[in-house]
């Protein structure tokens, strides 16, 4: 896309205002959003200015940003990058767009194009002398199949030709643009093709109501011809009043199923005995884990082994209570603890409240900074609401007895330390500022949260 500016501070007007009737028009856009969403009524506004312009000044663009409560950059910005705006003046009485899209362009769109070159300007976007008219080449107008074609503000002409584009021209050019009709200029009305329909020229196939009726006076034109086609017709040879040939069962595998086995059906032509069907039914093959481990790599992406039961493993991120952790729950449980009391003292490294786990880095469960702790209350606050706690942290912090969003809200900033290094956050914790986001919520809950914040908890 080309560079787009805004024109010369020359050409600019000093000031901009609606006139009443698109001033009203205004307002009525800008009640259409919500309140607050007020600045997407940015391109409708735009769009009203260079009706009654004729093009995009700087003086409207700022008028309608302060109007919106919007920064005049982010008006600029819109303005700018769409081109339907145009940022030039452009002729008084007609700015002429030619579509020069494929189809347009398979049509003759740049002998059109010509035409504008010799009467209007050499160059798209200047005036003619007189400055009452300019022209532009365009992308798609949408009436692809009326090729080529072109429009005039909000009017679209197809079925063009050189002439009649210069016959157009000229009508524009002599303030006679009104008398001009719009649409397809060779005559036909609709977008079919120039012969006429050659699809579709009957409803029947399209309307249920004709496809109904059709249908009744059909069935009834067969119930009237039924007695006198009975009389008429000959009578039918013996073997005609034969039933249908049954059809084979050769095809039919020899199964041990239910399904194929003749003693089931109802009446059974034949008696036959479970053991005879066994017997006779052809059996799966026995499995082999040897023949199993030969598929090719292709076939299964990855060698997987199958000779013995697959074992899941427990996922690593399966969470388990700090306290529970390493430790068997029941009856095998009390007989590893037992043992483990009664066992002599290992020479690893021992786990002290300062230094918590050596092998985890984690800090000890007895360290003086842990927040405390309480017992489960009836009502447990959301603590997913504070931003950084997910379902497996919120599960975490129940663990060490935190429900409330008070208890989060008091945390000392050596409890919040301690936290931050049991969740191996890393300064996490001070950077989403949970401390102030605990006391939003805990003071007036979601809505105390979107007047401090600006948005809702996520």
């Amino acid at each position: 896309m080309s560079v787009r500016r805004l024109a010369e501070a020359s050409l600019q007007p000093t000031s901009f205002a609606f006139n009443r009737a698109n001033a009203a028009a205004a307002k009525q856009w800008i009640n259409k959003y919500p309140k607050g969403r007020e600045q997407s009524a940015i391109i409708p506004l735009l769009m009203l200015a260079q009706e009654q312009e004729g093009w995009v000044t700087k003086a409207a663009i700022e008028t309608i940003s302060d109007m919106l409560g919007m920064p005049y950059i982010r008006g600029l910005e819109v303005a700018t990058f769409y081109t339907q705006y145009q940022l030039n003046p452009v002729g008084t009485r007609a700015h002429i767009q030619v579509c020069g899209t494929t189809p347009c362009m398979l049509r003759g769109s740049e002998a059109l194009m010509d035409v504008c070159r010799s009467k209007i300007h050499h160059d798209q976007f200047h005036t003619n002398d007189k400055g009452t008219l300019s022209w532009e080449e365009v992308e798609c107008l949408g009436a692809c199949v009326n090729a080529p074609m072109m429009m005039i503000f909000k009017d679209t002409f197809e079925d063009l030709t050189p002439e009649r584009l210069a016959e157009i021209i000229d009508l524009y050019d002599a303030g006679k643009g009104a008398s001009v009709t719009s649409g397809p200029q060779n005559g036909r009305i609709t977008s079919e093709p120039i012969t006429g329909l050659t699809t579709l020229k009957s409803e029947k196939a399209i309307l249920k109501t004709t496809r109904d009726r059709d249908a009744k006076a059909a069935a009834k034109a067969a119930r009237e011809a039924a007695p006198a086609a009975i009389v008429a017709a000959p009578a039918a040879p013996a073997q005609a009043s034969a039933g249908p040939v049954a059809p084979s069962k050769a095809s039919k595998p020899k199964t041990d199923a239910p399904e194929t086995s003749p003693a089931l059906e109802t009446p059974s032509p034949a008696k036959v005995a479970p053991e005879t069907e066994n017997a006779a039914s052809v059996r799966a093959p026995r499995h082999s884990a040897a023949n199993a481990n030969k598929a090719a790599p292709e076939v299964e992406k990855v060698l997987k082994q199958r000779s013995g039961p697959i074992v899941k493993a427990e996922p690593a991120a399966a969470f388990k209570a700090p306290e529970a952790k390493g430790t068997q729950l029941g009856a095998a449980g009390k007989t590893a603890a037992a043992k483990t009391t009664n066992a002599k003292p290992t020479s690893a490294k021992p786990t002290n409240a300062k230094t918590g786990n050596a092998k985890t880095g984690k800090p000890s469960l007895e360290d003086k900074n842990r927040p405390a702790g309480i017992a489960r209350p009836a009502l447990v606050d959301d603590l997913k609401l504070i931003s950084g706690v997910g379902p497996k942290i919120e599960g975490i912090l129940h663990s060490l007895g935190i429900f409330t969003y008070a208890q989060v809200a008091s945390w000392k900033k050596a409890e919040r330390e301690w936290v931050d290094g049991y969740l191996s956050f890393h300064g996490r914790i001070e950077r989403e500022d949970w401390v102030k986001q605990a006391k939003a919520l805990a003071k007036g809950g979601v809505a105390e949260y979107i007047r401090v914040f600006g948005k809702k908890p996520v």
